[in-house]
């Protein structure tokens, strides 16, 4: 039996749940390896000659987006650990379902790291002002693309299926 009839795919809810970790764990692999090398440059930052010159709120800073980048890394990683974990018990909806919950957290604290780090750069190159102004139009821009691009596109979907060319 086709777990849904009105959406043109004839598959099993195994079928679907197998395909929707599959796309699942093509977008961590995207995200993953990006947050991974965000965090290990984050981490090499203080061994660097100048961090000694950073100002008590530019450290607080960087302390924050040390703690957002290890947190995206662990949320982005964690449904692989939960497959392995629930492997071969038949829980493949329950690990989509908590997996894409982890993956959207992953994304949130990444669009944090990522305008933080603007936020940081812009301070540090220019001034205060510019590293607020900066972060801003990143965490603007992120929210954009990643949220309300997506939650426009899914409003405006049709409700049925567009008719099949084949008849």
């Amino acid at each position: 039996m086709d777990a849904d009839p009105t959406d043109d795919r004839d598959e099993s809810v195994a079928e679907r749940m197998d395909r929707n970790w599959n796309e699942l764990l093509q977008e961590l692999r995207v995200a993953q390896t990006g947050v991974q090398i965000l965090t290990g440059f984050l981490l090499t930052v203080p061994f660097q000659s100048r961090f000694t010159e950073l100002d008590d709120y530019q450290r607080a800073v960087y302390l924050v987006l040390v703690v957002l980048a290890i947190s995206a890394t662990a949320l982005i990683v964690a449904p692989v650990s939960l497959h392995r974990v629930l492997f071969r018990r038949h829980r493949k909806a329950s690990l989509v379902e908590h997996a894409d919950r982890l993956a959207q957290a992953g994304l949130a604290a990444l669009a944090l790291v990522l305008a933080g780090s603007a936020l940081l750069l812009f301070d540090i190159v220019l001034n205060r002002t510019a590293g607020i102004v900066a972060g801003a139009v990143v965490l603007v821009v992120l929210a954009v693309l990643w949220v309300a691009m997506p939650v426009r596109l899914a409003r405006s979907a049709p409700s049925a299926p567009p008719a099949r060319a084949d008849g």
